[in-house]
C-alpha cells in the first residue's frame, strides 16, 4: 500500500452535507449517477426549467472552438456540449466525450449515435483526477456540471493543465452562489424542496437529487475556484455569472 494511499485513507470527503471516507466519495456519486442517468435530461429541462441550455449555449460560444481542433468533453454525461462541439470542429478535428460514470457515458452515447453523430466524437470512460491522455493534447476542455462531483478539485484541474496545449482554453460550467440575497432564499427553499419532489415524482428518486442541492452548497464559490484554477497553473482566469449566480462559467489559459 502506497504513502498517497494511506494518506488518502485517512481524509475524509465531502459527499453533500456528509463527511465520508475519501476513497468513497467516488463509490457514492456513481452510485447518484446510476439512478439518474436514464432521466437525466428530462431532468435537467425540468430542475432549470430549459435554462441549462443557454448556460451551455453561452459556454459553446466562450470555448472558441472552430475546425481542426481537438476538444475534451469531461463529465460530458448525454452529450450536449459534445454535440455542438463535433459540429463546430468539423471532419478535421475530433470531441472526446468522457465520463467516470458508465451509465452516463452509455446514455450519451447512444443518444449521440442515434441522432447521426460519431464519426468524429469518442466516447471513454474516464477519471478527471487522472486523465489517460498524453501532455498537450487538447486546443480546449470542458467540464459543465461536474467538477463538484470529483473528490479530489484541485488535482483533476492540474491535470486538465497537464492535457491542454500551450495557449489552449479550459471552460468550467457549474452551479455557483448567488450574487443577490434575495435570490439565495429563493434558490435555497428551490432546492431543498422543489427538487427532491421532482426526483420522487418524475425519476423515482428523491435521494440523489438532495445530494445534488447539497453538493451545490459544498462547491468552491466563485473567488475560490478562480483561484484554485491560477494555482493549478491557469492564466487569465474570469467568470461570468449567469441567472445572478445561480450558475458560474469560468474560464482560464493554458500559459
Amino acid at each position: 500500500m502506497t504513502q498517497e494511499t494511506n494518506e488518502q485513507q485517512k481524509k475524509t470527503a465531502d459527499f453533500g452535507y456528509q463527511e465520508v471516507p475519501y476513497e468513497e466519495k467516488q463509490k457514492r456519486v456513481a452510485g447518484v449517477f446510476d439512478s439518474v442517468a436514464a432521466k437525466y435530461d428530462l431532468m435537467n429541462d425540468l430542475m432549470s426549467m430549459g435554462i441549462h441550455r443557454l448556460w451551455k449555449k453561452f459556454t459553446i460560444e466562450l470555448s472558441g472552438v472552430r475546425k481542426g481542433h481537438r476538444v475534451l468533453d469531461i463529465a460530458g454525461g448525454t452529450g450536449d456540449l459534445t454535440l455542438q462541439f463535433s459540429r463546430l470542429v468539423g471532419d478535421e478535428g475530433q470531441v472526446i466525450l468522457a465520463d467516470i460514470n458508465a451509465s452516463m457515458l452509455k446514455v450519451g452515447r447512444d443518444r449521440l449515435l442515434d441522432r447521426g453523430y460519431g464519426g468524429n466524437i469518442q466516447f471513454v470512460q474516464a477519471n478527471a483526477e487522472s486523465l489517460p491522455f498524453p501532455d498537450n493534447h487538447f486546443d480546449v476542455i470542458t467540464i459543465a456540471f461536474g467538477l463538484r462531483n470529483v473528490t479530489d478539485k484541485a488535482r483533476a484541474l492540474k491535470d486538465m493543465a497537464r492535457i491542454l496545449k500551450p495557449g489552449g482554453r479550459l471552460l468550467v460550467l457549474e452551479f455557483s452562489k448567488p450574487t443577490n440575497p434575495l435570490m439565495s432564499k429563493v434558490y435555497d427553499a428551490y432546492s431543498f424542496t422543489a427538487l427532491p419532489f421532482m426526483g420522487k415524482l418524475f425519476a423515482g428518486d428523491s435521494d440523489s437529487y438532495r445530494y445534488l442541492a447539497e453538493s451545490i452548497r459544498m462547491h468552491p464559490d466563485q473567488e475560490t475556484l478562480k483561484e484554485m484554477m491560477e494555482n493549478a497553473g491557469f492564466s487569465d482566469v474570469e467568470y461570468h455569472n449567469m441567472t445572478s449566480g445561480v450558475v458560474a462559467l469560468h474560464r482560464g489559459f493554458k500559459l
